[in-house]
């Protein structure tokens, strides 16, 4: 007849499998058992597995970047820290800004560096009271791992029209340039206050601007805190206040719900996508003489479209800019008349209403050409 045995007859080897077999939670149930479970479910080797699973981590740290004395510590700085919020959405927020910091820092180290450390709860608490907004759960924990970035003086005197570091990115044509950037919490109840003010906006509208150009071509992005969506204003903001959607409805989610794992509001969805085209190479970095900064202009078909004629090289791609809310027909003449024509096999709805390409009617875009090669 068979023996029973319980987990304190096993040995260490077996124990450690099947404690690593627990998530984190059973994990400190178990060591409450006795003095022997509760060494096995101390070791740190067992929770450098949970730090590494859950948290992407393969050193001992909290959530600001500090060190831990050991793993274990790590993920109880992380649980506490985060406390008040739905476990897998801080992992889900986590990973988006993972995504996005690992790509700028292979492709745009210097954009990378203006990301500011994350805010306190007292700071998001005294944004909500100055504003008298309740902000979305899903960019409040996106506010707690990064608080926008840091443009300083120097980055903007660096170029007369504005610096080139917003990790939203942008384009420029003609004599139209964008570069977006997230704000941080400060220049939010700035930025914020400043449209109440000046462009007649109701105090009670609920909508914060959250991120906005640095050139002189003005563009800003406003989240409603009531329903979680993300809005660019057009060009007729100033005079009527218009705003177009940058996500479509159905996809905003729970934004106010701290119980569960299906919150989403707009502003996480929007860097989601953003982090998805970086990272899969639709959008790059751009060099025009020394100044870097992240084209929104697609790269890869089907979303842009090369032809060659006459030994020219031609790249021609698509961005919508509602600020101008006019179209350039994609026709051009090269060489005695010779005509060519490009159709774009896909329109890219890049950084504002990227979401929506399949849901929206197209009001406006513009194109970009580049002359590649010629011989």
């Amino acid at each position: 007849m068979e023996r029973e045995v319980g987990l304190d007859g096993l040995g260490d080897l077996a124990l450690h499998i099947i404690l690593s077999k627990l998530c984190p939670a059973d994990n400190v149930r178990v060591s409450c058992v006795s003095k022997r479970l509760r060494i096995s479910a101390s070791e740190d080797s067992l929770w450098a597995q949970f730090c590494l699973q859950d948290l992407h981590l393969s050193t001992p740290q909290d959530h600001q970047g500090n060190p831990a004395p050991s793993f274990k510590a790590a993920y109880q700085f992380w649980r506490e820290a985060f406390a008040m919020y739905p476990w897998p959405l801080v992992l889900r927020v986590k990973r988006c800004w993972d995504k996005l910091k690992k790509w700028l820092s292979n492709n745009f180290p210097e954009a990378e560096a203006t990301l500011r450390r994350g805010a306190s709860e007292s700071d998001i608490q005294r944004l909500q009271t100055l504003l008298k907004v309740k902000l979305p759960i899903p960019t409040r924990l996106l506010y707690r791992f990064h608080d926008g970035q840091e443009l300083t003086d120097k980055e903007h005197s660096a170029r007369m029209l504005g610096s080139s570091l917003g990790i939203i990115g942008g384009y420029s044509f003609y004599n139209h340039l964008v570069n977006v950037y997230l704000l941080p919490i400060s220049q939010v109840i700035v930025e914020t206050r400043g449209v109440i003010r000046h462009l007649g906006f109701s105090s009670r509208s609920n909508n914060i601007v959250v991120a906005a150009s640095s050139s002189y071509s003005e563009k800003l992005f406003f989240l409603n805190c009531t329903n979680g969506q993300l809005y660019v204003g057009t060009r007729n903001l100033p005079t009527d206040g218009e705003m177009i959607q940058c996500v479509p409805n159905a996809l905003v989610r729970s934004v106010h719900v701290l119980h569960g794992d299906c919150q989403q509001d707009a502003m996480l969805l929007w860097l989601e996508e953003h982090g998805r085209r970086l990272e899969n190479g639709i959008i790059k970095v751009r060099e025009e003489g020394t100044v870097r900064s992240i084209s929104l202009f697609p790269e890869v078909p089907p979303l842009c479209c090369t032809a060659v004629t006459n030994g020219v090289q031609v790249i021609l791609c698509t961005v919508l800019v509602h600020m101008l809310l006019l179209l350039v027909l994609c026709s051009f003449e090269f060489f005695h008349q010779n005509f060519i024509e490009l159709e774009c096999e896909g329109l890219a709805v890049l950084g504002i209403s990227q979401l929506c390409m399949a849901k929206q009617k197209i009001s406006g875009c513009c194109i970009f050409l580049s002359i590649l090669e010629s011989r």
